[in-house]
């Protein structure tokens, strides 16, 4: 059974995480991707080692890609990009606002010579304003955005602990891309798709924003607690381990009083019937649950839950996760050993053949002497 996007052609100016997670997306789905590369590398192979002997970001990011060494200021090889680029469906390049452009490979005049590319231009705050030479890493944006104002424990700012302004922004870039191949496999008409990390994590912000212009106050920093209801947090059991709930609304409220504490009299108090009043009362509603679950061990507190059917959840580690009976992996092969990670979030996506990372330049004779210059 062939992949969704098999038979597409993906060219990728790309680096560190953004530009990779969407041309790996696609990857994933069956497109053939020939990530360009500078001749030291993209960079992000030399982050870490971890993975096998491999860098984990730039081993989950580029597997399935076959890799091409170019130099982008160099006649020969712009001129081998552009031929690639008259058979290819989609360009993706997240390089600083302009340097694409400034090497013939800007959106605005690729179209004109290649009106089947769909064209992908990833930033960090867009293309113009005050901001868009602005360098935004990861961290910058998530700081920039207000996510960390919203993240974490009262004190000290932490950042989120995983690159979730470039992940969304990849993701959300394979989405567009995919959006624009269907309307050009309809209407003959090839969009441009244009993203930054700031647009994405601002609309991902919605709701505390929305919170903010509205009523003059967002949500505060509350941990492993929610802004907006209670109870919805983590709870030490009696164990030590902590357990995370999360009730939703007001007969759950009961249910969580009645059939998990054995509290009738806390189903029936007015000063708990609705989540507002609850937020209202968190303290006191925390202190009550609290009390409860440190009298408890984690194995009974789980039998009460799943049996009043209370949404719960356990705090683990990474060591944790390794094992969970729920974490699904694919293998990949690389020079350095295999290497096994998630797999694709799409369990019903055909599970590929053998993946390999992609090795510097591997593919580069193969792809010049397939898009050599007509003789």
């Amino acid at each position: 059974m062939s992949q969704p996007l098999s038979g597409f052609l993906v060219v990728a100016l790309e680096q560190a995480v953004a530009g990779p997670m969407a041309s790996c997306r696609l990857a994933d789905a069956g497109a053939r991707v020939i990530k360009l590369e500078r001749a030291e590398g993209d960079f992000a192979r030399k982050y870490d080692d971890n993975a096998n002997g491999q860098s984990a970001y730039f081993a989950w990011l580029n597997r399935g890609k076959e890799s091409l060494v170019v130099d982008i200021k160099s006649e020969t090889d712009r001129a081998l990009i552009h031929r690639i680029l008259a058979k290819a469906d989609v360009f993706i390049q997240n390089l600083a606002v302009g340097a694409a452009a400034r090497s013939g490979l800007g959106s605005d005049a690729l179209p004109e010579r290649y009106p089947r590319l769909v064209t992908c231009d990833i930033s960090g705050y867009g293309e113009h304003g005050t901001y868009s030479g602005m360098k935004a890493y990861d961290l910058l944006v998530q700081a920039e955005s207000g996510l960390v104002s919203v993240s974490g424990a009262p004190g000290d700012y932490g950042r989120v602990g995983v690159s979730i302004c470039d992940i969304a922004t990849g993701v959300s870039a394979a989405l567009a891309v995919t959006e624009a191949l269907l309307e050009r496999e309809r209407t003959g008409i090839a969009r441009g798709v244009k993203l930054s990390l700031f647009d994405v994590i601002a609309d991902w912000m919605a709701v505390p924003l929305l919170q903010h212009d509205y009523t003059g106050s967002g949500p505060r920093r509350v941990g492993l607690a929610h802004p907006s209801i209670a109870p919805y947090g983590g709870f030490e059991t009696r164990d030590g381990t902590t357990l995370v709930i999360c009730v939703q609304n007001d007969r759950e409220w009961r249910d969580l009083a009645e059939q998990v504490m054995g509290r009738t009299e806390l189903a029936r108090d007015p000063r708990f019937a609705t989540n507002k009043e609850r937020v209202a009362r968190r303290e006191e509603v925390d202190g009550i649950v609290g009390a409860f679950f440190a009298a408890h061990s984690k194995l009974d507190l789980e039998t009460r839950l799943r049996s009043a059917r209370i949404a719960y959840g356990n705090v683990n580690s990474l060591a944790d996760l390794s094992t969970h009976p729920a974490l699904r992996r694919w293998t990949m092969a690389s020079a350095t050993g295999d290497i096994s990670m998630p797999a694709h979030p799409n369990a019903a996506l055909e599970t590929p053949g053998t993946l390999h990372v992609a090795e510097l330049d591997a593919q580069g004779a193969a792809i010049r002497e397939e898009f050599a210059a007509p003789s």
